[in-house]
Formats: C-alpha cells, sequence, structure tokens
C-alpha cells in the first residue's frame, strides 16, 4: 500500500477540558507546582512516562535539536539527567549551556516548559547513579560511543559481549565521558489544556535577585 506524502491534518481536533490552572491557585516557587504535577501524573495517569522529557540544545552546526531523555530527580536546584558527555548533546552543552527541557503529558493535559543553565554534576554524585544502574546499563554506556557513526548493530553486540568478558565478576566503574547534569531553571512555563483553545498558561521568570515572577500568559 502506497501512502502519499501529501496528509491534510487540519480535521484533526481534540477538545480539553480535563482541569484548569488558576494563577491565584499557583504557588511562589515553580517547583512547588512541578511536584504537585509530576506527582499527580504520576499516580492518576499511568500510560504516560512520567520522567520523559524533551531536551533541546543548540547544536555545533547552529540547529537546535530535541531528543527525549529521563529525568532522574529533582530538587528546588533544578533537574538532573545523565548521559555521555561526548554525545552531540553533550558537546552542544558544552558549548552553550543554555537548555530547554519539555514535558508533555497527554492523559492529564498538561505541558511543562523549562529554559534553564545545564551543568556537569558532581563526580561522586554521578559515581553514585552509575553504581545504582542495571549491570547491563553499565556496561552499554561503556560500549556506546554515543553519536559516532556505528558500522552496524553486530559491531555494538560483539562490544558489549567482549566488556561482558572483561568485567566479569568485577565492578564496573564509571567511565570519565559519562555522567550526570543539572539544569537550573531561570524560567519555567505550567500549561492546562481548556476548552476551545483558551489554556491555561502560567508563567515563571527568576529575576535579577533570585525570587520568581509570575503571571499569566495569553493562550
Amino acid at each position: 500500500m502506497t501512502i502519499s506524502m501529501d496528509r491534510d491534518l487540519s480535521n484533526y481536533r481534540k477538545t480539553y477540558n480535563k482541569g484548569e490552572l488558576l494563577l491565584e491557585d499557583t504557588p511562589e516557587n515553580p517547583l512547588e507546582l512541578f511536584k504537585k504535577w509530576f506527582h499527580e501524573v504520576d499516580t492518576y495517569f499511568e500510560e504516560d512516562e512520567t520522567n520523559a522529557m524533551t531536551i533541546s540544545t543548540i547544536g555545533l552546526d547552529g540547529f537546535p535539536k530535541n531528543r527525549v531523555v529521563l529525568l532522574k530527580r529533582f530538587t528546588y536546584e533544578g533537574f538532573i539527567f545523565f548521559t555521555n558527555y561526548e554525545s552531540e548533546k553533550g558537546q552542544a552543552i558544552a558549548k552553550n549551556p543554555n537548555v530547554c527541557l519539555s514535558f508533555f503529558w497527554h492523559g492529564a493535559e498538561r505541558q511543562i516548559i523549562i529554559k534553564g543553565t545545564a551543568e556537569k554534576l558532581a563526580e561522586n554524585l554521578s559515581d553514585g547513579y552509575f553504581e545504582s544502574r542495571p549491570r547491563g546499563s553499565q556496561l552499554g554506556a561503556i560500549a556506546s560511543n554515543q553519536s559516532s557513526v556505528v558500522k552496524d548493530r553486530k559491531q555494538l553486540e560483539t562490544d558489549l559481549r567482549n566488556l561482558e568478558i572483561q568485567y566479569e565478576g568485577k565492578e564496573i566503574p564509571r567511565p570519565d565521558f559519562w555522567g550526570g547534569y543539572l539544569v537550573r531553571p531561570v524560567s519555567i512555563e505550567f500549561w492546562q489544556g481548556r476548552p476551545n483553545r483558551l489554556h491555561d498558561r502560567i508563567h515563571y521568570q527568576l529575576d535579577a535577585t533570585y525570587n520568581w515572577i509570575k503571571n499569566r500568559l495569553s493562550p
């Protein structure tokens, strides 16, 4: 069957009616609202992979690029994820640490957009998380030269098998090229879908005195 690339999607419609977000009901610190929303989605909307987030970076070629990674921890300092420092995203962050994170939880009809700066996590914290990972994930992090060209999948599987033999019965050390990032937010926007496209948007911006200023944005 041939599927035409010329598809009209103008009739795709969805009505959003699962909640509301009023400025007077929001806390002064957006991290409190993030914690609340994350808990609600994680508890009541099992179809969503709650900690899956899109991270956007500006690549060495000057183009923005988005990809999905997994949030592994959040605190009042910011948002933590782990990756290969030598990957495309790692190289992009090294050149320009300004990034954007976004969560879209379709079950709850909610979206969060976070602008911030990324910095490498302390080595002991990266060590601790690496040690908590399954052995297969530890070995996979070493075997994959992330974002580089690879001959075929067989090569990856061979490299992994060789590492399994090399580290059989041994502790697997965290490689220097793999670890965590902390994204410190400077702005956070919360979006709640509403009927007739009159969505609720509450935007928090960090000011020069490190206080959060919040406003309602027009949809």
